[in-house]
């Protein structure tokens, strides 16, 4: 049997049709005794914690917070939102960074019945008007005393009024308003445009004298699943953002196609690692982002695991040895840093160093032979016992596998974590899917594919878009379309741009290859439209998809031939001498780059040469010995591609593309667009003179 077949055929008590606070309920009841959350101690002033109703933890130290307990501060927490006025369909914005009381106002305002909203907690003022406006959000769930001042000064901006705020600290809201005698704020509170402000803490004690049971499950017989559960915003890297409409029965598809992949099935090699209530996963990318929500959140939930949450993305070697996940969900960019830490600590010393480099040839020779031998397998033992056990160890020592999402992942490096015993299995999704079209099964990975579409899926491939450039690749290359029941109905008010992302089947270009698995036990709809994703994916004979680039992001040389950037700057992701690349050459004659130098690497490789660098890195990256050296790595990176996609020029910038100076998204994207302005003089040198 297949894996699909045995997707198809596995069925628990986790796979259903029902809506998010009813999954969460079942799984609380199944699970009561079990540990649901982990949270760190130190961290935050939790108004749930100066309230009695979770244990205070002595800093650096994580808690325990078991499913029945949860459960009691969910269906508390729902009463309150009840009380304070949130009704079914009523938007409820949460701003906030990943962190235990996030899940707790997610699940309690599903219950309740609104429709949550989400706010990047590095929004902009102006962004976060938009994302409370847009919506029309009329309470918010906001982290800390920071954040609930910038709600009440965008609030004034509003065409709407707040009704309500609530803030997962301790916070002083009479303080934070400018004192109780504030003559302002009481002209406000008349005119009635100056929102109430609680705590969670608060809106819990509130919620838990008037909570009845019998109400509380009227509240969730009131939602059905084809209602809005959420509105997620695109990240805005092409324009404005977008909300996207997401159902109850969207994300519970998705969960459901998600937990047949990756759960404990009985069908597989014991060996085989998947998600069960025995998981432990460590919880850092942003709730505000569709990815970590249904991989790291709902998923997880449903299956009764243990969710830890990071204290932030800077902590997690510590946060990984205290929670010892057995897996977790990220981007790119995090693996890529994680991996980086790895080779920094192994070049401390030249031999060391040394020793390393030699595990690691040996890991992914290992890796990629499919009959290793008596001497490789007696190698790899030998690279398991100098380098690769202490790199699990550092990690909590109990990983199983990682997650990828939310763009796409060096093949290099990806075979890399593979040969270390860390197998990364990739996926693919968009925010408008709910997200995972596609995900590498764990007892089938693929290096360098985003694996075969999840069960109910159908993919259509439109070769028209490409050129003649991918035409060897085995089967077929184009733009990728999909339709199933985790696709979203379209976006918020947004009519126009929801025509422009759907397309009738009777429009498909001609040639367009179709696959995967239509949801024929649920009579799926041959006339249901098909979502344009926009991306290029070549759909392998083996039934595998492997990401190409977005086609927006295609870039098309003045001599008519097209590149792909993003295969090219994955090949830097593990490079220990560039941190970060963007390839550029959208209408030139040349492919180019931009590069940020890995500056201790530099500095590292300096000094065992004898080479004096200036301490400024802006004179480090016009330093010509640099910029040579680096140059090696460029050249080795152009031996893997064609003469016209290869980097002709690159200029080395000092500046690390950030989300604090807008050259990434919260996720981690680049911001080309940005990029492109913020280095406009650097480019404008690079093309200085195209008869080069």
């Amino acid at each position: 049997m297949g894996f699909e077949e045995a997707e198809r055929a596995f069925t628990d008590d986790v796979v259903a049709m029902e809506t998010l606070p009813r999954t969460f309920e079942r799984a609380a009841e199944r699970n009561a005794d079990r540990v649901a959350q982990r949270y760190k101690g130190g961290i935050y002033d939790r108004s749930l914690v100066s309230a009695g109703v979770v244990d205070p933890v002595p800093a650096g130290e994580y808690g325990d917070l078991t499913y029945a307990s949860m459960r009691g501060i969910v269906r508390s927490l729902a009463a309150g939102f009840r009380e304070i006025g949130v009704e079914t369909g009523t938007r409820v914005a949460i701003y906030a960074h990943t962190r235990m009381e996030w899940a707790h106002a997610d699940f309690a305002a599903l219950a309740a019945g609104a429709v949550v909203t989400t706010v990047y907690p590095s929004s902009s003022p102006r962004q976060l008007r938009y994302l409370l406006s847009d919506p029309e959000a009329t309470v918010v769930v906001a982290e800390n005393r920071s954040l609930l001042e910038e709600v009440l000064a965008a609030a004034d901006d509003l065409d709407h009024d707040l009704a309500a705020v609530v803030t997962m600290d301790d916070v002083d809201a009479a303080a934070v308003a400018g004192g109780d005698d504030s003559p302002d704020d009481a002209t406000a509170a008349e005119e009635g445009s100056a929102p109430d402000v609680y705590t969670l803490g608060d809106l819990h004690a509130t919620g838990a004298t008037a909570f009845e049971e019998s109400r509380y499950e009227s509240w969730l017989d009131e939602v059905a699943v084809d209602d809005l559960a959420s509105l997620i915003y695109t990240s805005g890297t092409t324009g404005e953002p977008k909300g996207v409409r997401l159902t109850h029965a969207n994300f519970r598809e998705n969960l459901t196609q998600c937990y047949r992949r990756f759960a404990d099935r009985p069908d597989r090699d014991p060996s085989v690692p998947g998600i069960s209530a025995e998981t432990t996963t460590l919880s850092f990318l942003p709730l505000a982002h569709v990815f970590e929500r249904l991989a790291g959140h709902y998923m997880m939930f449903a299956a009764g695991a243990t969710v830890g949450y990071a204290e932030s993305p800077d902590t997690l070697r510590e946060d990984f040895g205290l929670v010892r996940p057995t897996t977790t969900t990220s981007v790119p960019r995090v693996y890529e840093k994680l991996y980086d830490a790895i080779r920094d600590q192994a070049g401390e010393s030249p031999v060391k160093e040394r020793i390393f480099e030699w595990a690691v040839a040996v890991g992914r020779t290992h890796h990629e032979t499919d009959d290793p031998g008596v001497l490789l397998d007696a190698k790899r033992a030998i690279a398991d016992r100098l380098v690769f056990s202490s790199v699990r160890e550092a990690i909590g020592g109990e990983v199983d596998f990682f997650i990828s999402g939310g763009g796409s992942l060096s093949a290099e490096l990806c075979a890399l974590y593979h040969a270390m015993d860390l197998p990364i299995l990739e996926g693919y999704g968009l925010t408008e899917t709910s997200p995972v079209i596609s995900v590498n099964p764990p007892e089938a990975p693929a290096v360098g594919t985003i694996g075969p579409p999840v069960l109910d899926t159908e993919i259509a491939i439109d070769g028209t878009v490409v050129g003649e450039e991918v035409a060897d690749l085995p089967g077929e290359v184009g733009e990728l379309f999909v339709r199933g029941p985790q696709v979203t109905d379209g976006y918020w008010n947004r009519p126009a741009a929801t025509a422009d992302a759907f397309l009738d089947p009777d429009r498909l270009p001609e040639g367009t290859v179709t696959a995967g698995t239509p949801p024929a036990e649920r009579d799926g709809d041959p006339d249901a439209p098909w979502f344009r994703t926009g991306d290029i994916v070549q759909l392998r004979p083996d039934g595998y998809l492997a990401f190409r680039e977005r086609a927006k992001q295609l870039l098309v040389l003045s001599t008519g031939k097209n590149v792909a950037p993003g295969p090219i700057e994955d090949r830097f992701a593990a490079n220990e001498f560039v941190e970060q690349c963007v390839v550029l050459g959208d209408g030139r004659k040349f492919v180019s780059a931009l590069l940020v130098p890995n500056f201790e690497r530099v500095a590292s490789w300096a000094e065992t040469r004898g080479i004096d660098l200036p301490d400024d890195p802006a004179a480090i990256c016009r330093d010509e010995r640099v910029r040579d050296r680096i140059g090696e790595e460029v050249d080795r990176v152009n031996d893997a591609f064609e003469p016209y996609e290869r980097i002709k020029r690159f200029r080395l910038v000092a500046e690390e593309f950030s989300e604090e100076n807008d050259l990434l998204t919260p996720t981690m994207k680049k911001k080309r667009r940005n990029i492109l302005d913020r280095f406009g003089d650097e480019v404008e040198l690079i093309y200085d003179d195209d008869s080069t």
